[in-house]
């Protein structure tokens, strides 16, 4: 389908970020006009100046995030249009330049004593900052000279290189080879592998899964040398910042406790036994007599998915997020109605679904909308996300709006949690209630169990590099295939391929990501479970949190929710919601 095929109602309302490309090109002419922030070097001692500086460099950011996210959603509208790609990079470059211009502001204010950013930190005037300044006294200690800071900005750029060389791999010279499916002969691709690995037909499984990994066994060297390229920079900037590890660095960055980490993975070791089950029910349900890893993807109950048009996808997710009240509904009919959605897979047009946000402006989604289950579920992740990002803009100052990406993942996750014990407790349909048992449970193993086996992986083979021994593809698929056998346990049979996921991750390249996504859902299933238990109050407490945008540390902005990540009650929780879900689909 081409894009001036769809209806105007299932496209979002672009122009209201910008009525059209003059705009947008106005507005950049005007921000690389203010670029030059000399005029406050030298001056930051006193409340009025630091205001000052605020203020004006608040002003460029706000419009660079106007620029960016035009750009962005233009050029998502169709991939193939280079006219936006080029206003991307422009954005980019200009955001770059002001990072470099501004790159005197934390060491100036850092050279001051505490007694004086505390001052600061309290003046009524520096309200919407306070947060910035009282962190800025935690990051004294790794802050370097301006000059030396002017040098870490400038090579952030370099630094992505191994990123930005993982995805030239991994997108256009992976060289997969052609698979035959559906009658002819295909080249095979990211999107179909999953197709396939998902699919029904055991023996098109395992070929796909040889040939997948055949041909990132046969770059491995590359791809090992890449990610240990990303690995050093991250070294690079822990040296030169001083941290302990490059996880302490992490942890600090996003103001996150150290001991939630720890947690986490205390939390899901204890509760391996649990996915083994789960594991050896699998192998059972599908009746195999050895389970595969390319075995673990299938659903376990077939023909029984959701199989609805946009509309009726739409008003399922209305009634399943109820119980947040009817503030929360009126705000996703608002969300629908007024084309914040961009619905339908069109030529061109980026796959996959994002929330995305300016300031000053609503949420965006992009969705590229089919007749499934899965979609029906991404409808209400993506309003999570959106909502989110609504009530925190509208409770919070420009300064305090942006959520940290810890807790980016945890309302998008309570929309999910909710719309399926909805289904779960609607539907008289035994076959549709085991499906979406499965469903649940195959969330928690992809997002609590499978992201946290990531996690550990970074952190050994950081603590490895840190500790002067050299990565490569054999260390790298060692340390993999030991990992994957103690989460997946005796029920699967570990392919020797498995022992090369890890080269194709590419959240890896974000280093110390993919562990927010497991607090994430733990947060999300303790949250979910209070709402639908407690009601009103637990609701009250949750859009604190929504409303909290970056106010305070994120696990303390959790714990207005009734989530507390530095507890074990809470992680014990979402395990136990997965023990219960396994249990009744055994029952059933």
């Amino acid at each position: 389908m081409e894009r001036n095929e769809v209806a105007e109602k299932y496209k979002w309302k672009i122009e209201d970020i910008y009525p059209d490309d003059e705009a947008w090109e106005r507005d950049y002419a005007a921000v690389e006009g203010k670029l030059d922030f000399s005029a406050y070097r030298g001056t930051l001692n006193t409340a009025e100046n630091v205001l000052a500086y605020l203020r004006a460099e608040e002003e460029i950011e706000r419009k660079i995030q106007k620029l960016y996210i035009y750009a962005h959603m233009k050029h998502d509208e169709d991939v193939r249009n280079t006219k936006y790609g080029a206003y991307l990079n422009k954005t980019v470059a200009v955001f770059s330049r002001l990072g470099a211009e501004t790159a005197f502001f934390t060491p100036e204010l850092t050279a001051l004593d505490d007694q004086t950013l505390l001052a600061l930190a309290g003046d009524k005037r520096l309200e919407d900052y306070d947060y910035t300044l009282k962190r800025l006294i935690a990051e004294k200690k790794y802050i370097l000279t301006e000059k030396e800071e002017k040098l870490l900005a400038l090579a952030q750029e370099p630094l992505q290189v191994a990123g930005e060389a993982f995805n030239m791999l991994d997108n256009a010279e992976l060289n997969l080879p052609e698979i035959e499916y559906e009658g002819k002969k295909q080249q095979l691709t990211h999107g179909l592998y999953s197709v396939i690995i998902n699919g029904k037909d055991r023996e098109k499984r395992k070929e796909a899964f040889t040939l997948y990994y055949g041909a990132y066994r046969k770059i491995l060297n590359t791809l090992a040398i890449t990610y240990y390229g990303n690995v050093r920079s991250d070294i690079f900037v822990k040296n030169a910042r001083g941290f302990d590890s490059c996880l302490s660095m992490a942890l600090f960055q996003e103001d996150v406790e150290p001991g939630v980490y720890a947690a986490l993975l205390n939390a899901v070791h204890k509760g391996l036994p649990v996915m083994h089950r789960y594991m050896q029910v699998r192998k059972e349900a599908l009746g195999y007599d050895e389970m595969h890893m390319y075995d673990i993807y299938p659903s376990l109950v077939e023909d029984a998915e959701l199989k609805l048009s946009y509309e009726e996808a739409y008003e399922l997710v209305l009634k399943g997020l109820a119980p947040l009240g009817k503030e929360y509904g009126e705000l996703l009919k608002k969300g629908r109605d007024g084309r914040w959605i961009d619905v339908m897979e069109t030529t061109g047009k980026r796959s996959g679904a994002y929330s995305i946000c300016a300031f000053g402006t609503h949420p965006f989604v992009l969705l590229n909308y089919q007749k499934t289950t899965h979609d029906v579920f991404t409808i209400a992740h993506e309003m999570g996300h959106s909502i989110h990002s609504y009530f925190s803009c509208a409770k919070q100052p420009y300064a305090k709006s942006d959520y940290k990406i810890f807790v980016a993942e945890v309302a998008s996750t309570v929309n999910e949690v909710l719309l399926l014990k909805y289904l779960l407790s609607s539907t008289k349909d035994k076959k549709l209630k085991k499906y979406l048992l499965g469903y649940y449970m195959d969330m928690i193993r992809t997002t609590l169990f499978r992201q946290t086996q990531f996690a550990e992986f970074e952190e050994q083979a950081h603590a490895k590099a840190e500790a002067g021994e050299p990565l490569n593809k054999d260390n790298l698929t060692e340390l993999y295939y030991a990992l994957n056998k103690q989460y997946y346990g005796d029920a699967v049979t570990h392919d020797e391929e498995i022992g090369f996921e890890w080269s194709r991750i590419s959240h890896f390249y974000n280093s110390f990501y993919v562990y927010k996504y497991a607090t994430g859902i733990t947060a999300a299933i303790c949250i979910a479970e209070r709402i639908l238990r407690e009601g009103q109050s637990a609701v009250n407490d949750y859009f604190a949190f929504l409303s909290g945008g970056s106010s305070t540390d994120p696990v303390s902005l959790l714990r207005l929710a009734g989530a507390d990540l530095t507890k074990e009650e809470t992680f014990t929780a979402a395990m136990q919601s997965f023990s219960d879900a396994l249990e009744e689909f055994v029952t059933l």
